[in-house]
């Protein structure tokens, strides 16, 4: 990759300031496969003069202008999509197809979901004698994960853009190449010098210098709740705002009248999906105590039939998770759920059967966990699932919300009132029912210390503005 090793600052690829590269690892086969370079706060001071020197230009563009440009990122997304699914694929071990579908889908459905917003969206309203409007906010300090890198950065640098923002983008250092590629793809749009500024490396060079700079007028964070504390901390000297969408521990309430043959392979295919790796997965899985072991044999059927491989291997629907580092983290949780008394259904400890090399988890599921179990409370980012019996619907809501997290949830039953009922108590910024498909209209984000803020359409657009009213606007 071209510009692998560079920066992209002020509409050019750069060289670092001071070289220092990190390899990146595939983690199918534990093989470094290309090589980034690490940026530092040298490097971020540029990208932010950048953007500031950019917005006194861009954050006076019409919205017409604006959108223009998003139109041009899309058809050059579309046209790199392969590129961009080889490269999420190699660098986080999602299956080649999944990578191309989903990861890049996904983003693919964000721009298109901006574009759509942007054409209608009201900047500008008359209340009385006053103008009421709505301005970018500046320039902004993108912070992005690597289990949905493009996800995360379409629905952050979409808005932004459509904003009239100016911005400095900092991806995970682990699944840092799609990241380039979209920095390409920005380039050859034609984006405005400046506008779209690339900066790789690490949190607590990169991503600190962002957060802390005087000149970075907005922080939107997506990561670990641990990460956003301090993202937020080192923002708050300069009274910036941080939006932040942080960790989940998502509850999966199955109301005695679902049909468990359904219900629980959905459930398990929600939690698995990504490998496991997202953060509003349905981890925690709630049915009716005498309908307990019925629900972890369904459990088992399911996770069985997960094919576990290489990201390049035929038939792989469960790639390996993304490094060594979270496979220990994932294997120690595992291990606490066994010595804390919870029933290992399927899977458990180790690698698959023929798998040596790379870090693969065997699909887990366990049943006769309780709320305390850390396996019930920590975010365990694998495919690992916990049943929980509840005595009564009361019960089991109680225990859904009984979380530091709030992200999202999860009810499934017949009665729809009674679900509707359920879903108006769940304390998460999303409840999905029945297994709904996913709508990149619907706002996005979390309660308690999954975040604030909200990401996705207008909604995400809201975010990255400035309201002001002008008072005598019009003739009294």
């Amino acid at each position: 990759m071209a510009h692998a090793l560079q920066f992209y600052i002020d509409g050019s690829w750069v060289d670092p300031v001071v070289p220092n590269v990190l390899d990146v690892i595939d983690p199918s086969y534990e093989d470094a496969f290309a090589q980034i370079s690490l940026g530092t706060k040298a490097d971020v001071d540029k990208a932010v003069a950048a953007a500031k020197r950019a917005f006194a230009t861009f954050g006076y563009t019409s919205p017409a202008e604006r959108l223009e440009i998003l139109q041009r990122v899309v058809d050059i997304y579309k046209k790199r999509s392969r590129d961009l699914a080889l490269a999420v694929s190699r660098e986080m071990g999602a299956p080649r197809q999944f990578a191309l579908d989903s990861q890049v889908g996904i983003g693919l459905a964000h721009l298109l979901k901006i574009v759509e917003v942007l054409r209608t969206f009201q900047f500008r309203k008359v209340k009385g004698t006053s103008l009421v409007v709505k301005e970018p906010i500046g320039v902004v300090g993108l912070i992005t994960p690597w289990n949905w890198p493009l996800n995360q950065i379409t629905c952050k640098v979409g808005p932004a853009l459509a904003a009239g923002c100016t911005m400095v983008l900092k991806p995970s250092e682990i699944a840092p190449l799609d990241a380039v590629i979209f920095a390409e793809i920005l380039d050859e749009a034609g984006v405005p010098k400046g506008v779209f500024n690339l900066v790789n490396g690490d949190g607590p060079t990169v991503g600190q210098a962002l957060a802390s700079h005087p000149d970075i007028d907005m922080m939107s964070f997506t990561g670990s709740t641990r990460a956003g504390i301090l993202v937020a901390k080192s923002a708050a000297d300069t009274v910036k705002r941080v939006s932040q969408e942080l960790g989940g521990k998502s509850a999966n309430i199955l109301l005695p009248d679902v049909d468990f043959a359904v219900a629980v392979p959905k459930g398990v295919e929600g939690c698995f999906g990504n490998g496991g790796q997202s953060c509003n997965a349905p981890t925690r899985m709630f049915v009716p105590r005498d309908r307990h072991d019925e629900a972890a044999g369904y459990a088992k059927v399911a996770a069985e039939k997960f094919v576990v491989g290489a990201a390049d291997a035929s038939g792989t629907n469960l790639g390996p998770v993304v490094s060594q580092i979270q496979y220990d983290k994932i294997q120690g949780l595992i291990e606490s759920g066994i010595a804390e008394g919870a029933t290992l259904v399927t899977g458990g400890p180790g690698r698959p059967a023929g798998l040596n090399r790379g870090y693969y988890v065997r699909p887990t599921v366990f049943a006769d966990v309780t709320p305390q179990m850390r396996i019930a409370r920590e975010e365990i980012f694998g495919p690992v699932l916990s049943i929980l019996p509840y005595d009564s619907l009361e019960q089991a809501i109680e225990q859904a919300n009984d979380t530091p997290y709030g992200l999202a949830s999860y009810i499934q039953g017949q009665d729809l009132d009674k679900v509707r009922a359920v879903a108006s108590r769940m304390r998460s910024g999303n409840v999905y029912i029945n297994y709904p498909a996913w709508d990149a209209g619907i706002p996005f984000g979390g309660y308690k210390q999954s975040g604030n803020g909200r990401e996705y359409a207008e909604y995400g657009l809201d975010d990255f503005l400035e309201i002001k009213g002008i008072l005598g606007y019009e003739a009294a």
